[in-house]
């Protein structure tokens, strides 16, 4: 899909964009190519259940697996945003980490063909099933970190690439980026849905080889489809290592901790007529927050004359850290959702597995499709934000946006308090009826409820990974330095690898302290209590919630505060 640029104005290149020839851009001739990666989230949904009744893999080991996954693929963003801000540029590492990723998947792919890398099937006959050996499970974690790696530096750059074909001091163009995070956000669900029905059939009906297989074969036509729109792509000059940066202004401001601050801001540092005109589209003024860090641009403290990056840095430097100290609340108060989102993958997915699913009496749904609707609720949100949302917010808060990029997070975090209730509440109307058939000793039974029960923290948790993905995206990108945009959104994928990681935390601890005498998260669903794990985290959501209002209150957008300072 492309987002077009019309040509009212007269024809002009931009200041800091380059094409692939490496002449300026010019803003008529290069726009964007949102080429949506078919996504392979078929392994995401449907993990556990291979892990659980291929490999053999317990059910919380199996859990666990799969967060920690899916979790370093996402926290290994970060440094490879890094990578991408300071050496590589966001086109080439989005090229070498999808060819990365389709390694991964292949080698799964292949250790599901081939009958000796994996355990053989359980005898129906005995409850006995032989557990995976050391070597089929060293092949299993190879394939899966393979692809969790290919996965983090793929992220780390899609989004800000896509921002980098927009020019957000062009009025027109800073409009069509804000509808680009809705619609990029749209077609990852669209490719999210196909693995959530066609792909999860295709593994449960017709084996797991042809399930991955497909999945490494929509990697490779998704990167010769991006690789193809590289003669229409704007592409930004390299800013530097980010991380140097902030060391650098932090070290400056330490060496410079006992001089005093001048009281007129413009005595610091601005870099010169030289640099000055260099960066004529990124200069910050100056703000009066964190005043400690001012101490890195005083001119001189010492008399040396010597002008470093480890020595003094200029006051935009010094502002552009200021921005990310800004943001590190904000980032820290997503976390509690995507342990919560985790969820859907892992324990809903096991309530689904002793529930009625059939459709008719030769249709059965696959436990693990049930994410449907969590991924349809993303479908419906989008539009539905972007049609009849926007509308109705920019007259009543007159705000061109709708809602703020804080308030779409706000949204979020709320519906994923909803949605544990739901889920609670849901769990315990399931062990009722186990209880009251006597069917809680068998967990393979299929108990006499509809799946249907489970729709509510489906569709809750989706709608709120809409409101808090595309407004975290929206707000790291927007707000964040222009030189830092990868590493920025790096730091916004660590916040669902760390959500992904305090779920595995929170599931040890749980499953430790309950015990085997009382267990919440037993092997046997039917004979534990994992609404009370569910009412726990629709506690600890409400506090984080709460938290994360405090945190919004207290933040500045960078447009406000700048003019504030002005």
């Amino acid at each position: 899909m492309a987002l077009p640029v019309t040509c009212d104005e007269a024809k002009s290149t931009l200041p800091d964009a380059w094409d692939f020839k490496g002449r300026p851009a010019v803003r008529c001739s290069t726009g964007v190519e949102a080429c949506e990666r078919l996504t392979t989230l078929g392994i995401a949904f449907n993990l556990v259940t291979y892990l659980t009744e291929t490999m053999h893999l317990g059910r919380v080991t199996s859990a666990n697996i799969v967060t920690n996954v899916f979790g370093t693929s996402n926290i290994l963003s970060l440094p490879a945003g890094f990578i991408a801000d300071a050496y590589l540029g966001r086109h080439l590492t989005i090229t070498i980490f999808t060819a990365i990723q389709a390694a991964g998947v292949t080698i799964l792919t292949i250790s599901a063909v081939f009958p000796n890398l994996r355990p053989p099937k359980c005898a129906a006959t005995s409850p006995y099933c032989v557990p995976p050996s050391g070597t089929q499970l060293i092949v299993l974690y190879i394939a899966l970190y393979v692809y969790a790696l290919g996965t983090g530096g793929l992220k780390s750059s899609v989004s800000g690439f896509g921002s980098d074909q927009f020019d957000d001091t062009n009025k027109q163009e800073g409009h069509q980026m804000t509808k680009f995070f809705n619609w990029f956000f749209f077609f990852t669900s669209i490719g999210s849905l196909g693995a959530a029905t066609i792909l999860i059939y295709i593994e449960d009906d017709f084996g797991w080889p042809w399930g991955y297989g497909i999945c490494s074969c929509a990697v490779v036509i998704g990167l010769a489809v991006f690789l193809s729109g590289t003669k229409r792509y704007r592409f930004k000059k390299l800013a530097g290592s980010p991380l140097t940066q902030i060391a650098a202004v932090f070290v400056s401001a330490w060496r410079n901790r006992r001089v005093e601050l001048p009281e007129d801001s413009s005595m610091l540092y601005d870099g010169g007529e030289y640099e000055k005109k260099e960066k004529e589209k990124q200069e910050l003024p100056h703000t009066k927050q964190f005043r400690f860090l001012d101490k890195a641009a005083i001119k001189d403290p010492d008399g040396t004359n010597m002008v470093t990056k480890w020595r003094i840095s200029t006051v935009t430097h010094v502002e552009e850290v200021k921005l990310v100290i800004r943001m590190l609340p904000i980032w820290a108060t997503t976390v509690m959702f995507w342990t919560i989102y985790v969820q859907m993958s892992t324990f809903s997915v096991s309530q689904a597995a002793t529930m009625n699913r059939r459709i008719g009496k030769s249709f059965q749904i696959p436990a693990a499709s049930l994410n449907v609707f969590s991924v349809g609720s993303n479908l419906l949100t989008a539009p539905f934000y972007d049609w009849i949302v926007v509308p109705i917010t920019r007259k009543l808060l007159k705000n061109p946006q709708g809602l703020t990029p804080l308030q779409r997070i706000g949204t979020g975090l709320l519906l994923s308090i909803f949605a544990m209730v739901a889920a609670a509440l849901t769990e315990i109307k399931r062990i009722h009826v186990a209880r009251s058939q006597g069917l809680t000793s068998d967990p393979t039974v299929v108990l006499p409820l509809s799946v249907f029960w489970l729709i509510p923290q489906f569709f809750l948790v989706g709608s709120g990974q809409s409101f808090i993905y595309i407004g975290h995206l929206d707000f790291s990108q927007r707000e964040c330095p222009k030189g830092m945009k990868a590493m920025s959104t790096g730091l916004f994928l660590s916040t669902i690898s760390s959500g992904f990681f305090a779920s595995s935390i929170l599931v040890s601890i749980v499953d430790k302290v309950t015990g085997d005498r009382k267990p919440w998260l037993s092997g046997n669903i039917n004979q534990g209590e994992l609404y009370n794990f569910y009412w726990l985290l629709a506690v600890l959501s409400a506090l984080n919630f709460f938290l994360f209002l405090v945190c919004a209150k207290w933040y500045v957008y960078k447009e406000k505060k700048l003019a504030e300072e002005d």
